[in-house]
């Protein structure tokens, strides 16, 4: 599995949203607010951790976005959980369905990880910031979802 650096190019995908509505990469960068997207990954729509993480993004909108940011959530759950997590939690931003796991592998977010001293397959917790150049500003793999935020925030700069 190999990871994003920063400077490199993301890769480009098509997925549908928690609506039904196609969104491109290109696309999503075309509409970020300045300085482009984060799009972050989360396991599974509706668990503990997925839903603190998301809560999270969704608390931290406005500074986010008033600082250049639109954050992009990215799971392998299809269409219609994706849409339920939106309407539970008010989640006012884009969540990606990769139900075949495409990009989060292309991503380097699907794959071996360990858990409770077991290794296992599967999505692996990770975070980007994807400029509007269409490259990669930062890449966080294997992070905790409570606290996570903000220090993604620190890290970009966000007040």
């Amino acid at each position: 599995m190999s990871r994003l650096e920063p400077g490199a190019k993301a890769p480009s995908f098509t997925l549908l949203d928690q609506t039904g509505t196609k969104r491109s990469l290109s696309a999503l960068l075309k509409d970020a607010p300045g300085e482009g997207i984060v799009l972050f990954v989360y396991p599974a729509a509706m668990t503990p951790g997925c839903t603190k993480e998301a809560c999270d993004f969704r608390d931290s909108l406005t500074a986010l976005r008033a600082a250049g940011w639109q954050p992009v959530g990215l799971s392998p759950d299809a269409v219609p959980k994706q849409a339920a997590f939106a309407a539970k939690e008010s989640l006012d931003y884009p969540l990606l369905s990769d139900a075949d796991r495409g990009v989060l592998t292309a991503y380097g977010a699907y794959g071996e990880k360990s858990m409770y001293g077991r290794t296992t397959i599967g999505v692996i917790r990770s975070t980007f910031a994807i400029g509007k150049n269409g490259k990669i500003v930062g890449a966080w793999y294997a992070i905790k979802a409570t606290g996570h935020v903000a220090r993604l925030m620190r890290d970009l700069g966000v007040a």
